[in-house]
């Protein structure tokens, strides 16, 4: 008997989607780098940013008058501190829904796949755009990756659907609409005892 239990504990061990897994943790990877966009957005609140940078550029060896570095520091002169606690807002918000994503598709979980998807065709057309004003192999491989995902989820909703239709048209039409009485046990109880006092 002892040794039985184990046997069915790993027989009845539920086994995850790789390939929901594997999501799952691209999205939680993606929470990260947003949780780390936003705590390092509110680190330089009350600093000069372009300062920093100049520091940053010396420090590396590059060129002052490079025309790339002068880019660089003229853009950070805009960046003062409601920008970044805007900015850092928003990476936050980012990072909770992604987060929700990944917890989500780790449990498998219904609600976890419809969020991935409705989140995933919103920015789609942002990354569409963004790739035809500039084309660069990152955007390439970022929409292609959530292009793959959403193709994914939508079989994977798909096929949970015709599973559900399926398990429901076996069940015999009468078992489902048939609702027990909660007089049905003192009927038969009012029928014995009617029958024993005959007696």
């Amino acid at each position: 008997m002892m040794a039985a239990n184990p046997a069915r504990s790993v027989s009845g061990r539920r086994h995850h989607n790789r390939w929901l897994l594997l999501i799952a943790v691209y999205k939680l990877l993606q929470a990260l780098l947003f949780i780390a966009i936003g705590v390092g957005a509110l680190h330089l609140l009350h600093r000069d940013v372009a300062d920093l940078l100049a520091a940053l550029a010396d420090h590396l060896n590059f060129n002052p008058e490079s025309s790339f570095v002068n880019f660089i520091l003229d853009k950070a002169l805009l960046v003062d501190d409601p920008l970044l606690r805007r900015i850092g807002a928003a990476a936050f918000c980012y990072a909770g829904v992604s987060l929700a994503e990944g917890i989500g598709l780790y449990l498998e979980k219904a609600w976890g796949e419809f969020l991935t998807i409705v989140i995933t065709a919103s920015f789609l057309p942002l990354e569409v755009f963004e790739l035809i004003h500039r084309f660069t192999a990152f955007r390439i491989c970022l929409l292609a990756i959530n292009v793959l995902v959403l193709l994914y989820l939508l079989r994977v909703v798909a096929e949970k659907a015709k599973e559900r239709r399926a398990r429901h048209a076996q069940v015999p039409h009468g078992e489902i609409f048939s609702v027990s009485s909660p007089y049905s046990k003192s009927d038969d109880s009012s029928s014995v005892s009617g029958s024993v006092r005959t007696k």
